[in-house]
């Protein structure tokens, strides 16, 4: 027998990472549209459906207009409409409705959203049925995510066959006013049964913890970092402790969650959007950036540093990217992660990049 796919798309997620809002809960919509930010879940629904191969298997129920009927009739697949818009504009409640109509009639749903839309999927169907998130949010530092959109059509296609465990994943709720603050205030929503296959779910966003050991690691990685900076080159220091730290050992301020840019020892921009990298980088020849890993999944960029977006990476060279990592983490991370919703700009970054753990102590590890 067929197995029945539900999918629900949210158009808005996503939109708020390339132009710095950290998200586009509540009101951010608007201010991101005001800032020029495009809908980035269309095409990573279209890259999810493209790559399915057992579609013929399945019969698909889909939520109507831009939240997945559309996107589903471009792909040329069979579906049903389930539902109907309450408005012109899609909410929240429109995903918790259908999710709750979805939930009697499909063997799995997929959504393709953020930790928003996450939470939103969970309060319709709690542990009534399988879920799968297609990753097209701001941060997704919760646990019921694919690593990228083909890995979600490969768990699918893993489901439809019979070939995927299930288990129990968590849904973060993450505080988006705090996050915009530079704050990461996280809990426990609940949880979601998510089908598992070795390597395509990603793990949840690990809890930073503080030592004195991390500490004195996090010093010792900015003396190196520091020590090594070359004159007249711009540096962009991405989100973190860790970079937070290289900051603190120049005696300049640092935006914990945001992206800043060094010049010759000094703060010439903070937090920045990819609208104002684009700029700065107009104007400086010799770039690097200086990032480090999301504890617990390895994402180096593509999960709460959408400002780091394809067109600015695609200036950067792969060894102008300089990755930091306390020991600790490194040492829990199999392989770090990249998922830019942009293939050419994935295979740039995979292979294998230097990691500086210490003072003068670098490893090398994966990027898949």
């Amino acid at each position: 027998m067929a197995k029945r796919i539900g999918l629900i798309v949210n158009p808005i997620a996503g939109m708020g990472g390339s132009v710095g809002l950290k998200g586009t809960d509540g009101k951010m919509y608007p201010k991101a549209v005001e800032l020029g930010a495009e809908p980035v879940t269309a095409a990573r629904a279209k890259a999810f459906l493209s790559h399915l191969k057992l579609k013929d298997k399945s019969a698909f129920s889909v939520a109507p207009g831009g939240m997945g009927e559309d996107i589903a009739r471009d792909a040329g697949i069979k579906f049903t409409v389930v539902s109907s818009l309450s408005g012109r504009k899609t909410s929240a409640d429109d995903t918790r409705r259908i999710g709750r109509e979805m939930s009697n009639k499909v063997d799995l749903l997929v959504f393709v959203g953020g930790d928003g839309t996450a939470r939103d999927v969970y309060d319709a169907v709690g542990l009534k049925i399988p879920v799968i998130g297609v990753p097209s949010g701001v941060k997704m530092f919760g646990a019921v995510f694919a690593v990228n959109a083909i890995a979600a059509a490969e768990i699918v296609d893993a489901f439809i066959e019979g070939n995927a465990a299930i288990s129990e994943k968590e849904v973060m709720d993450i505080n988006e006013e705090a996050y915009r603050e530079g704050r990461l205030e996280s809990k426990l929503y609940g949880y979601l049964m998510v089908p598992e296959v070795a390597g395509l779910v990603q793990s949840g966003k690990e809890a930073t913890t503080y030592s004195e050991s991390s500490h004195e690691n996090q010093e010792a990685i900015a003396r190196y970092i520091i020590e090594g900076m070359l004159a007249d080159t711009l540096y962009l220091l991405g989100a973190g402790s860790t970079t937070t730290a290289i900051a603190e050992g120049l005696k300049v301020r640092k935006t914990l969650l945001g992206v800043d840019a060094i010049h010759n020892n000094r703060v010439v921009a903070e937090n920045l959007n990819e609208k104002g990298i684009l700029e700065l980088l107009k104007h400086h020849n010799k770039v690097k950036i200086i990032i480090s890993p999301i504890g617990g999944n390895g994402f180096i960029f593509g999960r709460g540093n959408q400002e780091f977006s394809p067109a600015v990476l695609k200036l950067i060279e792969k060894d102008d990217i300089i990755v930091v990592a306390t020991r600790d983490k490194i040492n829990r991370a199999a392989s770090l992660r990249v998922d830019t919703n942009d293939a050419r700009i994935d295979k740039k970054l995979k292979g294998f990049m230097r990691v500086v753990t210490h003072y003068n102590e670098e490893v090398v590890v994966e990027v898949v």
